[in-house]
């Protein structure tokens, strides 16, 4: 077996490593057949070399050309020639065997190449719904009526339909991601105060970190930063990183903790998860710790933590947000965003919408079946036959995201909700049973039973704190379970 050197692989590229392999284990390799009056996209590309020549030579030379011929389907962002001399002449290269490394091959050939098929009509402004190869998300935005990837690289072929996915062609190599949030900051003298604020509190070393251990792989972090920009706290009298921590706390020194006005004010610009604008639903997002939320209403515009009464709210510099990191999005605000603790709205949660069950290669794609009710998820306990990731929505109804949790025989399954914001809720769910009644408990105490063909409603509560929550079902006959979401509905 022939050895192929390539960089260090991320999620969504189990694939791509596997067809490789293949490949390389067999003197004449197998392709998936496609049948087609379409050429595939290697035929494509290499059929145009007066345009695409130098895409194609580094097609052949990683030998990537061999999956562009498999079914897909895929959405390839064709640089053409020019625009690759382009960027040879910007970086001091004369050819793509001038780069450092025959990694660098592969990862420009991936930071073009989506594992999943888009057409214009599916683009926003924000991102693309999927990340490309390298496991980064690719910004899009308008420019009259063309659309702009990564701040930078204009589609002039759009839809370029092959049998096996689209193909854009664009007029500058996509630029490539490699930054994280906090050195994306770092590097733009307009956000200093914000950049020293997170120095300040320690949340730099967080919005710094990529990646980390998880298993036997490493895991992608995920974070939104609205930032701050220096001339929004000028408007305050605000010049000095000083200036800027004394107008929220009387204890600078103690600006690490969580309890510090500072720490909470940086922080509360923090959230978990990367929502880039076309992302963005009327509704609250949880920040870092997850003690507090902010609140966004999308109508004629992004408004967070929206007055009702007043209608003042803080928007956003569209211009200047929707900017990529390698762990997640850059958003400019237009004001301070002070702390606020909003009203409870109502939240739907997803019972698939777990890190740790999210990590692996079949979410959003195929079935999983598990056996270890104990030690599988941190959050998920179940006990029965299996349980498994179930994926479309064949005979269970409306599934939010074509997911759910499934279980077959005599089953219960408890699972520990996100901290929710305190408060007095109705709470139910999507939840569809094959002829079982089951039994709700919520933090340990039996709410009742739901019968077969009964609405599934597990109780009204009143929480006087903002914490994480526990819900229990028992099914009390032989059968099935399919588990969508949890809906917390407040109650005046």
């Amino acid at each position: 077996m022939k050895n192929i050197i390539l960089h260090t692989l991320k999620p969504g590229l189990a694939l791509i490593a596997g067809l490789l392999l293949l490949w390389a284990c067999n003197e004449e390799p197998l392709y998936w057949k496609v049948e087609s009056e379409y050429q595939v996209m290697s035929e494509y590309v290499a059929s145009r070399p007066e345009q695409f020549s130098e895409f194609d030579a580094m097609l052949q030379h990683t030998k990537l050309y061999r999956i562009l011929s498999t079914r897909g389907p895929f959405t390839l962002f064709l640089p053409t020639n020019e625009a690759i001399q382009k960027f040879y002449a910007e970086n001091g290269f004369g050819s793509f065997h001038d780069f450092p490394d025959t990694n660098m091959v592969y990862r420009f050939v991936y930071n073009h190449l989506l594992t999943n098929q888009i057409s214009s009509g599916d683009v926003g402004l924000g991102a693309l719904r999927d990340t490309n190869a390298l496991g980064d998300y690719i910004v899009t935005e308008f420019r009259d009526a063309d659309i702009v990837l990564n701040k930078k690289s204009t589609i002039i072929d759009r839809d370029v339909l092959t049998a096996n996915g689209y193909i854009h062609v664009v007029d500058e190599v996509v630029p490539l991601v490699t930054q994280s949030l906090y050195e994306t900051l770092k590097q733009n003298p307009s956000y200093a105060l914000f950049t020293q604020g997170l120095e300040k509190t320690g949340l730099s070393d967080t919005l710094n970190l990529i990646t980390f251990p998880y298993g036997k792989k490493t895991a992608r972090t995920r974070f939104t930063v609205l930032a701050v920009a220096d001339t929004t706290y000028n408007r305050y009298g605000i010049s000095t990183i000083e200036e800027l921590m004394a107008y929220y706390t009387d204890v600078p020194d103690s600006a690490m903790y969580l309890q510090n006005d500072f720490y909470r004010y940086m922080e509360y610009h923090c959230l978990t998860n990367t929502y880039f604008l076309s992302d963005l639903e009327s509704q609250l997002y949880p920040i870092l710790s997850h003690d507090n939320n902010i609140k966004a209403t999308i109508t004629d515009d992004y408004k967070l933590n929206l007055d009702e009464e007043t209608e003042a709210y803080t928007g956003f510099n569209v211009a200047e947000s929707n900017y990529p990191a390698k762990n997640g999005a850059l958003h400019t605000v237009t004001d301070l965003l002070p702390v606020e603790t909003p009203s409870p709205t109502t939240i739907v949660f997803e019972v698939t919408d777990y890190f740790d069950l999210k990590q692996g290669d079949y979410f959003g794609k195929y079935y999983m079946k598990w056996y270890d009710g104990e030690n599988t998820f941190e959050y998920i306990k179940w006990s029965g036959d299996y349980l498994q990731y179930y994926w479309k929505d064949h005979d269970t109804g409306t599934l939010l995201n074509d997911d759910c949790l499934n279980m077959l025989g005599y089953w219960w399954v408890e699972i520990t909700t996100p901290k929710i914001m305190k408060g007095k809720y109705k709470v139910s769910g999507n939840i569809w049973q094959n002829q079982v009644g089951y039994e709700v408990f919520v933090d340990g105490e039996r709410i009742g039973i739901v019968n077969t063909g009964e609405p599934p409603n597990l109780g009204t509560f009143k929480w006087d704190k903002t914490e994480r929550h526990k819900i229990k079902l028992i099914a009390l006959q032989f059968g099935g379970l399919f588990w969508d979401t949890v809906t917390f509905t407040p109650v005046d």
